[in-house]
């Protein structure tokens, strides 16, 4: 026997519900002759008799009476799932992971998650900050923050912030004292906080200006692997460092530090 489709179970749970080829045409969005195909087709399939049909009138036999009272709750309980499933499409729910580095984090922090939340109230942000870029699929993640030059060619990115800028920062007092350097070689004479990557390598500094971009390794006596660190020591006047704007704004707004010079980078999340 060829079972029957699960629109034509619908469709005869309406006809029987309304008792009336027209109303449930109506409601079924198809034309009477349509839906009283549907229905014969039904009965066909089955070798039984699920309705009773006059000129004025349209019931349930006993065959059709035993079939809805068992296919009813399923179509209810399919109904509900639909319904859960479009509840997701307009407001997302569940845990949401995120790997991203500290200056990263503190813009999403600023600029994303409170809005993010407000919207998104049934989300559950795990927003995990620390000083290495992991595989983000090994580890579990369902997102991450990069910069843009960096996001693997197999991954998908989209961008999700303006240019993010490094600056090249100093205390003032380091500034009176050493000069402010005029183009990046001035930095060849300076004391650099320089940046140990988690690659082990140490970061070079890139500038640009009139599109030419130019890689400096600068010299310096002290190498950290923290933003945050490279910013308090270069408060505490122990040279000049290169760091995403993020980091220093506030302290060049309390006139902690003074900016050097600039460039752009992007940051994009995968």
């Amino acid at each position: 026997m060829t079972k029957p489709t699960l629109s034509d179970l619908e469709a005869f749970s309406v006809v029987a519900a309304e008792r009336s080829f027209r109303r449930a045409a109506d409601i079924s969005g198809v034309s009477r002759s349509a839906l009283s195909h549907r229905i014969r087709k039904l009965e066909e399939q089955l070798g039984l008799r699920l309705l009773n049909r006059t000129t004025r009138s349209v019931s349930t036999t006993d065959a059709g009476d035993k079939l809805i009272a068992r296919i009813r709750p399923t179509l209810k309980a399919l109904d509900a799932a639909l319904d859960t499933l479009a509840d997701d499409r307009g407001c997302p729910s569940g845990p949401l992971r995120i790997n991203a580095s500290k200056g990263a984090a503190r813009f999403l922090m600023r600029h994303v998650v409170p809005a993010y939340l407000e919207r998104c109230p049934r989300v559950e942000l795990d927003l995990v900050s620390e000083g290495r870029l992991v595989d983000i699929v090994k580890e579990g993640f369902d997102a991450g923050i990069r910069f843009g030059d960096t996001v693997p060619q197999d991954m998908v990115g989209v961008t999700i912030s303006f240019d993010m800028r490094f600056l090249a920062v100093a205390a003032p007092d380091y500034v009176s004292r050493m000069g402010k350097p005029g183009v990046p070689d001035d930095l060849r004479r300076h004391r650099c906080i320089r940046l140990r990557l988690p690659s082990g390598t140490r970061y070079r500094w890139e500038f640009e200006r009139h599109g030419q971009q130019i890689a400096i390794d600068v010299p310096g006596a002290l190498t950290l692997n923290d933003n945050d660190l490279m910013v308090e020591a270069a408060v505490d006047g122990l040279g000049i460092a290169y760091v995403p704007e993020i980091y220093a704004n506030d302290h060049i707004a309390a006139a902690a530090l003074s900016p050097c010079s600039r460039t752009g980078v992007r940051l994009t999340p995968l």
